[in-house]
């Protein structure tokens, strides 16, 4: 068998031929398809016609009704009081500079009605009014005062309200071991036991009017034997501390002496 085939050139210049062909075939139809496609747009009646018209109906506009000024209501005209000459009182009060009258009765609040006007002739009636032509006071009939009749006096006001004292510091009492009334001991305590610890511890109270002890806090001694110190101290009882008759606070120590055990 052959290793090598040659192809030989006739069979080249046919497969040449035909690749032609199938590419001018091709090209022929693009164009044809192309003109075809370009006639149909050019041929295409792209006028409207009467039945493609959409109708739109125009309506015209509702009229709005005006409304209707309502008629301006004649403003009632107020009866003009003819022009008196005579002070209107409903009651009868003096002047508080008139002292011949003294009052009927005492009052903190004052009066509603004017008083009495010195030489201004006075009526009764329903309603209280200053005259605009004042008549001179002189003789004549009917319910005319031309001098005052009663006078209110405006009682004093009340002392203000005593304030409170406030309340005074507490005072230093030093050492209060000797002036409690009840002093309990605190337990010694095991792990103080163990660790023998002893001394002095000194508890800072506080003790309020009535002599109980509001609060306590240790400021030296052994940290062992300190906790059962303080509760020890909450508990104890003493007499109250007065100072100018009032009982006040008094802040002081208690000493608790431990031996080891």
């Amino acid at each position: 068998m052959f290793d090598n085939l040659d192809e030989s050139s006739s069979h080249k210049q046919d497969i040449s031929r035909k690749g032609s062909f199938i590419l001018v075939t091709a090209l022929i139809y693009g164009v044809l398809i192309g003109a075809f496609i370009i006639a149909g747009i050019l041929l295409y009646d792209a006028h409207v016609g009467p039945s493609d018209l959409e109708l739109t109906t125009l309506i015209a506009p509702v009229p709005v009704p005006q409304q209707q000024k309502e008629p301006e209501q004649k403003q009632e005209a107020k009866p003009v009081k003819p022009d008196q000459n005579v002070d209107i009182r409903k009651e009868l009060v003096a002047d508080v500079a008139e002292s011949r009258l003294p009052p009927k009765e005492i009052s903190a609040k004052a009066s509603d009605v004017p008083p009495v006007r010195r030489g201004v002739t006075t009526v009764l009636g329903t309603a209280d009014s200053n005259a605009s032509a004042p008549m001179p006071a002189g003789p004549g009939a009917g319910t005319v005062v031309t001098a005052p009749a009663k006078v209110n006096i405006a009682d004093e006001p009340p002392p203000p309200a005593a304030t409170p004292t406030p309340p005074r510091a507490p005072i230093s009492g030093g050492v209060l071991n000797g002036k409690a009334i009840s002093l309990p001991k605190p337990a010694y305590p095991p792990i103080a036991r163990a660790a023998h610890a002893s001394g002095t511890v000194t508890v800072q109270v506080l003790i309020d009017e009535n002599g109980n002890v509001v609060s306590a806090k240790a400021v030296s001694g052994h940290p062992l034997l300190q906790a059962v110190a303080v509760a020890a101290a909450r508990q104890a009882r003493f007499s109250p501390t007065k100072l100018s008759g009032q009982p006040v606070k008094v802040t002081g120590v208690i000493q608790y002496n431990f031996v080891a055990q």
